[in-house]
């Protein structure tokens, strides 16, 4: 145990299932898509407090972000989901997921989204780049893509 363990016995961290269980719990009061919207902005402000207590901040390159993320967001860290590459496209950031919260479990061809996934990574890329995102998912292993991929526009 760490001083900084929330649970002395459990550890920090909960299953997937659970987790998982809450995301349907709050689709099925609210609906898909403002349960959506929730669960994407608690993402959006946990990606950035997260990367803001890691002491990250704007300016590194594409790789340092990458790792950068995969410290906060992977193995290291929360394991809410592994980051496989960051890559720029014009001015927009194109970033490769595997192993994410929000696919874990789903039947190949679900229409299942990343919502608090897609949040924590686009609040974690805002605090990296110092920039303003909208971001949307454009690619997912539940439809045959290699990763669940994520498009970042700048505002």
């Amino acid at each position: 145990m760490t001083d900084t363990d929330l649970r002395p016995t459990l550890g920090d961290f909960s299953s997937i299932v659970c987790f998982k269980a809450v995301v349907i719990g709050i689709e099925d009061t609210l609906g898909r898509q403002a349960a959506g919207v929730c669960l994407k902005a608690a993402g959006r402000k946990r990606g950035k407090e997260l990367t803001e207590s890691l002491g990250i901040s704007p300016g590194i390159g594409l790789e340092e972000a990458r790792d950068a993320l995969r410290k906060a967001l992977g193995g290291e860290g929360t394991r809410l989901c592994w980051v496989d590459a960051i890559e720029l496209d014009g001015e927009d950031y194109i970033v490769r997921l595997s192993e994410t919260v929000c696919s874990a479990g789903e039947e190949q061809q679900s229409d299942r989204e990343l919502t608090f996934t897609l949040g924590a990574v686009h609040g974690a890329l805002e605090v990296v780049t110092g920039a303003k995102f909208r971001g949307k998912q454009v690619g997912s292993v539940l439809r045959g893509d290699t990763h669940d991929v994520i498009r970042f526009v700048s505002r």
